[in-house]
């Protein structure tokens, strides 16, 4: 099954396909599947010098809302809470799709991007959202470290990016062949990829004195 090629035009509510109608998902839960299962998403803005950027960062959705953190001393991370359009995008690799021919050869992936405007979060929110950062990367670990200091929470600037405008791209199963390649003596097929979560390794000598915490165990367990 082949769903994707849109770049609809921001600004609209509602997004439209520019070509691969067949590639098209509209339903509310592939988006959170895609945002939920991915690590690492890029954010795109321009700067005030009118200089585009693009950077890798560790997210995490609540309800309708895509979280983004950083240093409260980052120039770009102000501009990207400060109401100028963004867009953030993720990308999850499910494998390599090898055709008969070169042109016909493509990839297994999901992908999203959502349009919209950061918003600074303040106050108790705050401290709830970045609790759901930290869940999403660990899950439980922040029953196990101590809490954030009013220092830190104050070093650390959270953005919030209300889900109203997506775009969700999907290519799932085998090759599609060319009608005169259906008979070649050619190997095709999927490669297929997944992120694999290795062996934890301690980062100081109590560490390494101590059980793995059941956060451990989680991230190898969700990325076996």
């Amino acid at each position: 099954m082949e769903v994707v090629d849109q770049l609809p035009n921001p600004g609209s509510t509602e997004r439209t396909t520019n070509r691969r109608t067949d590639r098209t998902i509209v339903d509310r839960e592939v988006l959170y599947k895609i945002l939920d299962d991915s690590l690492v998403c890029h954010v795109g803005f321009v700067d005030e010098e009118n200089q585009p950027f693009v950077l890798p960062m560790g997210f995490a959705r609540v309800n309708d809302n895509l979280l983004l953190h950083g240093s409260t001393g980052s120039r770009l991370m102000r501009r990207i809470g400060s109401g100028i359009p963004i867009c953030v995008e993720v990308t999850i690799l499910d494998g390599l799709v090898l055709a008969k021919s070169s042109f016909e050869s493509s990839m297994n992936y999901r992908s999203a991007v959502v349009f919209g405007k950061g918003k600074i979060v303040e106050g108790e929110e705050k401290s709830s959202f970045l609790i759901s950062l930290t869940e999403k990367l660990a899950p439980g670990r922040s029953k196990e470290v101590r809490e954030s200091t009013k220092k830190e929470l104050a070093a650390t600037l959270l953005v919030s990016i209300p889900l109203t405008e997506t775009s969700i791209k999907v290519r799932i199963g085998p090759p599609k062949e060319a009608e005169e390649d259906l008979n070649s003596p050619v190997w095709s097929g999927v490669v297929p990829f997944k992120l694999i979560a290795q062996e934890p390794i301690e980062g100081d000598e109590i560490s390494k004195t101590l059980e793995k915490p059941s956060s451990v165990a989680k991230i190898i367990k969700n990325y076996s």
